[in-house]
């Protein structure tokens, strides 16, 4: 073996093959996202709730988001998540280690692009405390003066926040994981992991992302146009 080429990986003594190892991890990692759905299912149903008993509130609770923000860290999530798929490629087929240098090379522009979506998230949580949009006492929307109304606008925000909040945190949890694989990977196993646990990594991304891809429409685009 060369002195640039990739070690085979370690199998662990409770499997009988690389490939079950592999299955164990991916299955693993399904079962655990498949866990993190009940972060977020219950704040879906809130939402169809909230939708259902308070329509014209939502929809001018909506209209109160930002939707060009929205719509700019729609597309910042969309290039990191193929930044990550380019990433898990080159971990997959680099038989090297230039090609693990190369995955953690796209690791950290991935986990850039994450950086920067939370700093837009940021910015435009600053916007609606300034504009008193967080729920609570100080809670004033400048377009209703139904309590009402008030009422299911503010449910709106108490939802957006929790959720946009949660998404956040998991996308942090996301973009320390890229940190940590992109400066590992510069070391071959078994000092280095694996090029499946960029595969993994991959598998949470891309969970983080489908989130987004749910919360967007409904928290955005919600009645824009209507009344």
């Amino acid at each position: 073996m060369s002195a640039h080429e990739t070690p085979a990986p370690v199998l662990e003594p409770q499997f009988g093959s690389h490939a079950q190892q592999d299955f164990a991890r991916s299955f693993g990692m399904w079962v655990f996202l498949s866990s993190e759905l009940l972060f977020f299912g219950p704040l879906l149903f809130g939402y169809l709730y909230l939708r259902m008993h308070y329509p014209q509130a939502t929809g001018m609770a909506s209209r109160h988001t930002d939707m060009l923000l929205g719509t700019v860290n729609t597309a910042v999530l969309l290039t990191s998540s193929f930044c990550m798929a380019l990433a898990g490629h080159a971990a997959q087929h680099g038989k090297d280690m230039r090609g693990r240098r190369r995955a953690a090379r796209l690791l950290a522009l991935t986990a850039l692009l994450g950086i920067a979506f939370l700093a837009i998230k940021g910015f435009e949580w600053h916007q609606e405390f300034d504009e008193h949009l967080f729920p609570g006492v100080g809670f004033r929307p400048d377009d209703a003066t139904d309590p009402a109304t008030v009422h299911g606008i503010e449910l709106f925000f108490l939802l957006y926040f929790a959720a946009t909040g949660l998404h956040a945190l998991h996308l942090l949890i996301g973009v320390s994981a890229c940190v940590w694989l992109m400066v590992v990977l510069r070391h071959p196993p078994p000092r280095g992991p694996g090029n499946e646990a960029v595969e993994l990594a991959g598998l949470y991304w891309h969970f983080v992302d489908a989130v987004w891809i749910f919360l967007y429409p409904l928290l955005y685009l919600t009645a824009r146009s209507g009344g």
